[in-house]
């Protein structure tokens, strides 16, 4: 999944009205019984490059620092057999987008790039407008390698910017300086007419005119999208072993507010915890994701959320590179996706609730009711108490037929959470 996957601390302001519909609308009278899903959800495909020049020490993603020269091909076939092996449990469903992250994608050569995506064309039917993103990092692109990524049929770029200030990225970790992250910016806009920027606050250190600084210059960049994410300690990593000096939490819900109310000022929509799109520029990948859409992860450690019309399971690829080729060459000639899977798990009924939630409640808009029983194949009697719950605590709001969390909830979207997760 791309890096806006995770649920993280949040102090969000939603300037959106509120219009209650009275308790007791919500009840649909039917049981809460899962009675499979009418249709299948669109279906995305991720695709894990795992390689990086240099591991971050705030990074808990399935990356490994490339100390010798990487088998492109070798990894390039592994992907190839993995699709293949994955083909039946999405045959012939349409595939509506494409993400390619990591790691570092743009260490891959542009001929990898291009053979990776033409494969994919010659296997599944990927839509004709469908959105194809790679995430790159400044300090590992240049002009060319940009205009090859294009031609190949890359049509988003995801830059992990970061910062523009160099002390902050010395201190996350981060091989580019403010004037690659800049030059790279520029590059990229020239190439690809969608461009993401990623940047975190409440750094080491960081004070609120610092903060205020980078979502300026992002903003001034010209690009269409911006993820801001708060940086956290995740577990296993550099900086929880030894955390940096950060703002306190005070300090990191002012930048927080600020962030929001400048993008706000700018007509950027807030439509999910930490992105921010002009009208019409979402990245519809993730939208995939929150929506509790279907998506198909190859690659090493990448994970999947796929479903027919009997169940709805996630399984995850083998973690290391290493591992995950070596089940390429015991597939051969015949390609086996028990080769490539290291866990594989039916999702139930009672932990459905708690999974849709945890996606489709980071959208700021919320969601359709006719959406939980599309998606998940439950009727809508399963969440009502925990809604009702939420909403007297002042988490949740109805408006019309939708669903979402009041600015009490964005604010504490994990408490929100948790109304709706299995015990």
């Amino acid at each position: 999944m791309p890096r806006d996957s995770r649920i993280i601390p949040i102090t969000a302001v939603s300037s959106a009205p509120a219009r209650h519909v009275p308790s007791g609308t919500f009840s649909d009278g039917s049981a809460a019984a899962t009675s499979g899903l009418a249709a299948p959800p669109p279906l995305a495909l991720y695709v894990h490059w795992p390689w990086c020049v240099k591991k971050c020490p705030y990074c808990d993603f399935n990356s490994h620092e490339a100390k010798a020269d990487i088998d492109e091909a070798a990894y390039l076939a592994a992907l190839i057999a993995d699709l293949e092996a994955a083909l039946p449990h999405i045959w012939n469903r349409p595939v509506m987008s494409v993400f390619i992250g990591g790691g570092t994608p743009s260490l891959m050569r542009a001929e990898t790039a291009d053979a990776l995506l033409a494969a994919i064309r010659m296997r599944v039917p990927l839509q004709p407008d469908a959105e194809i993103t790679l995430e790159a990092n400044p300090g590992t692109v240049d002009a060319e390698k940009f205009k090859a990524f294009r031609e190949a049929g890359v049509n988003r770029l995801s830059l992990g910017i970061q910062s523009f200030a160099d002390d902050k990225l010395k201190a996350l970790g981060r091989i580019h300086d403010s004037r690659e992250a800049r030059q790279a910016i520029d590059l990229a806009l020239t190439h690809f007419a969608r461009v993401n920027i990623d940047l975190m606050y409440a750094l080491p250190q960081q004070n609120l005119n610092e903060a205020e600084h980078d979502i300026d210059t992002a903003i001034a960049s010209g690009a269409s999208h911006l993820s801001a994410y708060h940086l956290t300690l995740e577990p296993n990593t550099p900086f929880h072993h030894t955390p940096p000096p950060l703002p306190d939490d005070d300090i990191a819900a002012d930048m927080q507010e600020m962030i929001e109310a400048k993008l706000a000022v700018e007509n950027f929509i807030h439509y999910e915890t930490s992105a921010f799109a002009k009208a019409g520029e979402q990245c519809r990948h993730n939208l995939n994701y929150w929506a509790f859409g279907d998506y198909l992860g190859i690659g090493a450690g990448a994970h999947s959320k796929l479903s027919n019309h009997m169940e709805i399971w996630r399984e995850a690829r083998h973690r290391h590179p290493r591992a995950y080729m070596q089940g390429a060459a015991k597939s051969q000639p015949k390609h086996h996706l028990n080769d490539f899977i290291s866990t594989r798990q039916t999702i139930s009924a009672t932990d459905l609730p708690g999974e849709f939630m945890m996606n489709a409640l980071r959208l700021t808009a919320g969601f359709p009711l006719r959406l939980f029983t599309e998606r998940t194949g439950l009727a809508l009697a399963t969440i009502e108490n925990s809604a009702l719950v939420a909403r007297r605590e002042g988490l949740l709001e109805m408006v019309e037929d939708t669903l979402r969390p009041t600015r009490q909830g964005q604010r504490f979207l994990n408490q929100l959470l948790a109304r709706f997760l299995a015990d």
